[in-house]
């Protein structure tokens, strides 16, 4: 049992308590980024922390990786060293008699090593070397297939049997307040004439969170279930913004592109997987049973902990021109299918190498009921209903310029310490005018 901070003055609300102690880069007043950890509203500075000698007794651990702008030197030391460093955070911040705290109480110099969290600007947390997004929720892919193809053929006949995914573009993933232009890109809206080219019509956001991945693998050797789970740092919330109309005409026959990779917005503070321990669960029955690479005992109860997450998501849409917000969807991530390890291991299984910072996301999000849907392409199916807002009297069935779409989510217990992931933020911006179209 972790004790209370003592450090500073959490709220009982702060999506980062002493038991949540997410990773994320920030810089102050221009200066280089550099390694931070939420602890309510401060930041504390790993750089500064790791010079008072609080992490010494950590072999494998070279201080100077806080002072990097990017958190891929950390992720690449694995999960033995991601536990010493947060054992040694929470003692730092709980316990009066810790060393290092002492000797900063001494010199009266605490303040060292906190930054106020209104005064930093947020970085993306890695250097992204690859992107991938799965298709994970079976709500989500039947509402779609649904939609597409007919009730009776709404899954493909591969989607029980492994963790549909599809390289997107790491290049275009962006820290959460970025804002991002609607795509131009090929429409066609009458199946009897030919494509028209202009901003996409359809822009939609998807309900996801994405995982870094730590040391990874090499080429050729795949990674067990067990080390899969090991190799992935902590998670962030993801919005796969999806502009529908460019892409239901591109994406036969090989899936998904211009209407995906114009922009990905992720949360910039990463919940680590041990964060996260207290709220395992047992994920969906996965019927049939997966191959033996895939099978889990501990996804069907074989282990009290389980496989999946009880992460509550939420989105809301402030439209353009209104001070309010107004919710979306409420869904969880414990809804998802495959899990997360499920997700590593096979990409992994034909030999790709993964390596530290790599990103996935799980794809949409939604659940059982209406208002889980993760997506406006299921919430007004697919242009068929109005989406309201609230007691607003506004309405919406996709994005329109100057919107903004905000994603959040939290994991807490009753009467237990919160474990949030603080806000992914992105507002769509009107078409760029191409002059040479």
């Amino acid at each position: 049992m972790v004790a209370e901070c003592t450090f500073v003055r959490v709220d009982p609300e702060s999506d980062f308590s002493v038991i949540n102690l997410p990773f994320g880069i920030y810089s102050v007043d221009g200066r280089a980024p550099q390694v931070g950890v939420a602890i309510g509203d401060q930041v504390l500075d790993m750089s500064t922390l790791a010079d008072t000698g609080l992490f010494k007794h950590i072999e494998a651990l070279d201080g100077t990786v806080f002072a990097q702008p990017h958190l891929n030197d950390y992720m690449a030391l694995g999960r033995p060293v991601w536990q010493a460093v947060r054992c040694a955070l929470q003692d730092f911040l709980a316990n009066e008699n810790n060393s290092a705290r002492k000797t900063l109480t001494n010199n009266n110099k605490q303040s060292s090593v906190l930054v106020s969290m209104d005064s930093v600007k947020m970085h993306l947390p890695a250097r992204i070397g690859d992107y991938t997004d799965f298709y994970a929720s079976r709500e989500h892919a039947t509402n779609v297939g649904i939609m597409f193809r007919g009730k009776d053929n709404a899954l493909m006949p591969n989607w029980t049997h492994l963790p549909v995914g599809y390289h997107g573009r790491a290049s275009s993933v962006v820290v959460s307040g970025t804002p991002l232009h609607r795509p131009n890109g090929q429409r066609r809206p009458d199946q009897t004439k030919p494509p028209v080219f202009g901003p996409s019509l359809r822009l939609d956001y998807e309900l996801e969170m994405g995982f870094f991945v730590g040391p990874g693998n090499d080429l050729g050797t795949p990674l067990t279930l067990q080390q899969a789970e090991d190799n992935i740092f902590g998670i962030v919330l993801l919005n796969d913004w999806s502009a529908r109309d460019i892409q239901a005409w591109e994406y036969v026959p090989l899936g998904p592109f211009l209407g995906k990779n114009f922009g990905t917005t992720i949360s910039p503070w990463v919940v680590t997987m041990d964060a996260l321990e207290p709220f395992r669960v047992v994920q969906p029955k996965q019927d049939p049973q997966p191959l033996p690479y895939l099978r889990d005992s501990s996804a069907v109860g074989g282990s009290p902990a389980g496989s999946g997450y009880d992460i509550q998501l939420e989105v809301h849409i402030q439209p353009k021109g209104e001070g309010d917000f107004y919710q979306l969807t409420k869904s969880n991530l414990k809804y998802m299918y495959w899990s997360l390890k499920q997700q590593l291991a096979h990409h992994t299984i034909n030999g790709c190498n993964m390596q530290p910072g790599d990103l996935c996301g799980t794809g949409t999000i939604s659940g059982p009921t209406e208002d889980s849907f993760g997506s406006m392409l299921e919430l007004c199916w697919s242009g068929k209903k109005d989406i309201r807002l609230g007691d607003s009297g506004l309405t919406r069935k996709f994005i329109e310029d100057g919107d903004v779409i905000r994603l959040s989510a939290f994991c807490q217990t009753p009467g237990g310490h919160r474990v949030g992931f603080g806000k992914c933020i992105g507002q769509i911006l009107p078409a760029k005018t191409l002059s040479f179209c």
